[in-house]
């Protein structure tokens, strides 16, 4: 395994729940929840961390638990906190939806000439091969 998420230790190879750090867990999202900003939160309950790694821990389903990781906070607190900053970040203007790609033609289309010339060197025979290809140059919109 990768990182072990705050609030957890490693013992004996198995995941286990740090009281200390478990009970900051919970402040973060109590205070999170009560509508204060990430930062204010994280001030809070006392952890030390840069607003994108906040935002990472109220994003980690491992909190829940699952299969390795017992739980420290409840799914019905892990989904109000998911959909309180969904809902602080389409207020800023932070949701982007994916664009469909436009459909294009490629801008350039070939066409060739027929050749009837033969060359020993495959150098040569190639260079005239290429030497046929005539480009024409599509606008692009």
């Amino acid at each position: 395994m990768g990182h072990t998420p705050y609030g957890y230790k490693i013992e004996n190879g198995t995941a286990v729940v740090d009281q200390e750090k478990s009970e900051k867990i919970k402040l973060l999202f109590e205070a999170y929840l009560s509508g204060d900003s990430l930062a204010t939160a994280a001030k809070k309950a006392g952890i030390k961390a840069f607003h994108a790694g906040i935002g990472n821990i109220l994003k980690n389903k491992r909190y829940v638990g699952d299969d390795f990781y017992p739980a420290i906070i409840d799914k019905a607190s892990f989904e109000a906190s998911e959909i309180e900053r969904m809902s602080r970040a389409e207020k800023l203007g932070r949701i982007w939806e994916k664009k469909e790609p436009k459909e294009s033609a490629p801008p350039t289309v070939f066409s060739i000439t027929a050749g009837n010339e033969q060359f020993d060197d495959p150098f040569k025979q190639a260079e005239y091969a290429y030497s046929l290809i005539e480009m024409e140059v599509k606008d692009i919109e």
